[in-house]
């Protein structure tokens, strides 16, 4: 990367990394671990530790792989599922290759392995780190029963463009929030104890800025100021790596024009050095050969000498280090010692997995899968990541007088587009679709008139379209479940144009026609741009995509057996063109006001006399829906917010507590969002930052005081000198529903 100022950052950083290297070759003769690391690592071969640093896809008992294994070729294989494959193959390297070293096999296991939870996205709108810690300590003890080890998750790239596909693999736009989920998730998958045989290795990535890539397209490059980079991008890292996140992943995308998987700046200046991190870092798929497309390397052992020389400790299907590092070695054009820290790290993640003691897996007669507890965990998901929008004249929940429903929609009956994108072994046959679920749950209560209307998202054929509308007729309420199938978000799935696909729009403009009030359920991987069609629908609920059981869960919401709590923990746009948009924005010097839209502007109008500030002409100021906004059915009050103190000095702490009360009649959940302003500093400060929450939940009638705080570290922020530091002056915080509401309460550093 090409940073400015970083001479005496990195003269200090290599003097602490002297002295802690020193230290570390004290400790290490009294850690039994490290001890036996060092022995192993020097009985090794360069080919034997080359081969450590290998990752290949499962190739079953093929001979290829059998030599691979026996020869101490590969250190980890990728996507083996069979318990009895895995066994026999860890046999192979424990028993008959040369130093007995075990295998770690690894899957991406992102949003559940066969019960599947909400996309991370998801998962991040219920703003509930037991949730999202639940899902992933489901997804650890079925994938290991299954004989995998490592998972690549939590993705923790701070996602501020929906146009992105991998959106749906996020936590969100936030950093604060990203962290705090992106900790349950390792913590989860992790476990208390990592050699415990229900548990996996978690995997922090895209490391780093992956989602800040230009124009929302999948591997694209990015351009990010240090200062932007620590503040915005790095944040969920540090936070990952002390959860004790047992590895990292590269990611594709260059920043500033050097690709992450050749980047030693991030990759050792700041990962080993600053953060001291002593976890493994694995290459993305192919991201070191992929460095010749970048347009950075001639060929495979030019990116061969790039990684390593970039401290990538593995390298994922990438076939470099095993074609070119022992060449490259050996003409000391990569040191001994890079291979040799890289195969430490990959030896120590191998103890902590304790597979030296314990390598193989236990062949089970019955799988842990879909058990009771895990499908109640997933509906509960489900159920706390659906995000209420719009419910005019209480549509919602459904009540006694309502006695038609018609089910209609793509999206009713999806088993497979319901549990999102990357889950590779979802069987769709166990997911429980909303139609299912309301006729079963509550089909003695209510006729249910079921009709398409649209047999897939995409869909363009409006012939079915008037059979949903003769369905609406026959009925009291319309539930029209619309949005995105699950191919269409993801990898690789990036949109342009991030509208409801197919013909759903004109199927809801024709069902509201018939008169009946209509309830729209969006299930999708990403936000879309829905203004016309919030605009159409009584009530609009976002689910995104729920998982097994997003049917169950979505059927208890609409007849009110559950209360909707679920907090955007993304922007939603008007249209497009606002991206990127996103609430913690800086001011600028003209802030949008007087806002005069297209159409409301007369013929003939000066240029001058619709005055000159920030915003566009046909969307105004605002998105449609802010970050951190979600209806209930029910109503929350915040009283003032008071402070402990209204002035504070460095080392002190502010203390901050509102009190909210449910004047609804439903028990309920909310979600108490803390927010803070800088109001003057030497660099300009977003208009809002998220500094805590709390999901609280109350009793019709029942209040709570929420109580936060803040240091002195939480109001300091990276300056252009790349030192973080808190500055004195006036600062306001918000106690708070959302990101755009509140009365700001002043205090002041001195």
């Amino acid at each position: 990367m090409k940073f400015v100022n970083l001479k005496p950052i990195i003269y200090v950083g290599l003097v602490l990394l002297f002295l802690t290297s020193c230290g570390e070759n004290k400790s290490t003769q009294n850690n039994p671990v490290e001890k036996s690391i060092n022995d192993l690592l020097s009985k090794m071969t360069l080919e034997e530790k080359i081969g450590q640093m290998n990752q290949l896809t499962g190739l079953g008992l093929s001979d290829e792989m059998q030599y691979n294994v026996r020869e101490g070729r590969v250190g980890s294989i990728l996507n083996e599922l069979e318990p009895t494959v895995i066994n026999e193959l860890q046999r192979l390297a424990v028993e008959e290759s040369r130093l007995g070293i075990p295998l770690i096999f690894a899957r991406d296991v992102i949003h559940g392995f066969k019960t599947i939870f909400p996309i991370p996205l998801g998962q991040a709108a219920s703003w509930n780190p037991s949730v999202v810690e639940d899902g992933a300590r489901v997804a650890a003890i079925e994938a290991a029963a299954a004989g995998i080890r490592w998972t690549f998750a939590p993705m923790i790239d701070v996602s501020r463009d929906p146009r992105w596909g991998r959106i749906a693999e996020s936590l969100g736009e936030d950093p604060y929030l990203t962290s705090v989920l992106g900790a349950a998730m390792i913590k989860g998958f992790q476990g208390e104890d990592l050699s415990a045989p229900n548990s996996m290795a978690a995997c922090a990535k895209h490391f780093a800025g992956y989602g800040a890539s230009e124009s929302g397209k999948d591997y694209n490059t990015t351009w990010i100021p240090e200062l932007q980079l620590r503040e915005l991008y790095l944040p969920p890292f540090i936070a990952a790596a002390e959860a004790g996140a047992a590895t990292f992943m590269c990611s594709f995308n260059d920043i500033n024009g050097v690709p992450s998987s050749g980047n030693p700046y991030l990759n050792k200046t700041i990962l080993r050095d600053e953060w001291k991190y002593d976890g493994l870092l694995v290459s993305d798929w192919g991201s070191i050969e992929q460095m010749i497309p970048h347009g950075v390397c001639a060929d495979l052992k030019e990116a061969a000498e790039l990684a390593a020389n970039a401290y990538v400790d593995m390298d994922m299907m990438g076939f470099a280090y095993i074609n070119y590092l022992k060449e490259l070695v050996e003409s000391g054009a990569v040191s001994e010692k890079i291979v040799d820290d890289a195969v430490r790290n990959i030896l120590r993640l191998k103890h902590r997995l304790g597979l030296f003691e314990n390598p193989y897996v236990e062949v089970l007669d019955e799988m842990p899968f879909y058990t009771e507890s895990s499908l109640q965990k997933a509906k509960q998901a489900a159920v706390e990541s659906a995000v209420l929008l719009k419910n005019d004249g209480n549509v919602l929940p459904l009540g006694s007088k309502v006695k038609t429903v018609a089910v209609v929609g793509p999206l009713a009956d999806a088993q497979a587009d319901q549990v999102g994108t990357w889950c590779f072994d979802a069987e769709p046959e166990h997911s429980v679709t909303p139609l299912t679920a309301i006729r079963n749950e509550y089909g003695k209560k209510v006729n249910v008139i079921a009709e398409k209307g649209l047999v897939y998202s995409r869909d363009k054929d409006k012939k079915g379209i008037e059979r949903a509308v003769n369905a609406a007729k026959r009925s009291d309420v319309v539930l029209f479940f619309a949005g995105e199938e699950s191919v269409l978000s993801g990898e690789a799935r990036s949109r342009a144009d991030i509208s409801l696909p197919g013909a759903q729009s004109e199927m809801l403009t024709a069902l509201k026609a018939t008169g009946k009030p209509v309830v729209l359920v969006i299930m999708a991987g990403r936000p879309l741009t829905i203004e016309k069609e919030v605009k159409e629908a009584d009530a609009v609920l976002y689910a995104f995509h729920g998982g097994t059981m997003a049917g169950p869960a979505l059927a208890d919401l609409i007849f009110g057996k559950a209360i909707p709590s679920g907090k955007l923990p993304v922007t939603i746009p008007r249209m497009v063109g606002q991206i990127p948009v996103y609430y913690a924005h800086k001011n600028t010097g003209r802030p949008g006001a007087n806002v005069d839209l297209i159409d409301d502007i007369p013929v003939g109008t000066l240029q001058t006399s619709i005055g000159f500030t920030s915003y566009h002409l046909d969307a105004g100021t605002t998105p449609l829906f802010s970050f951190g906004y979600g209806l209930s059915y029910t109503n929350f009050d915040y009283s003032d917010v008071k402070l402990s103190k209204n002035t504070i000095s460095r080392g002190e702490t502010l203390n901050v507590e509102c009190t909210v009360k449910n004047t609804g009649k439903y028990d309920a959940a909310e979600v108490v969002q803390f927010y803070m302003r800088d109001k003057v500093a030497k660099l300009a400060r977003p208009v809002r930052e998220l500094k805590g929450f709390e999901k609280i939940h109350l009793k019709a009638g029942e209040s709570k005081t929420v109580k936060f705080s803040l240091t002195e570290d939480d109001l300091a922020y990276w300056n252009e000198d790349m030192v973080k530091r808190a500055e004195p002056g006036e600062f306001e915080v918000w106690v708070s529903p959302n990101s755009q509401t509140g009365k700001a309460v002043s205090f002041y550093l001195k």
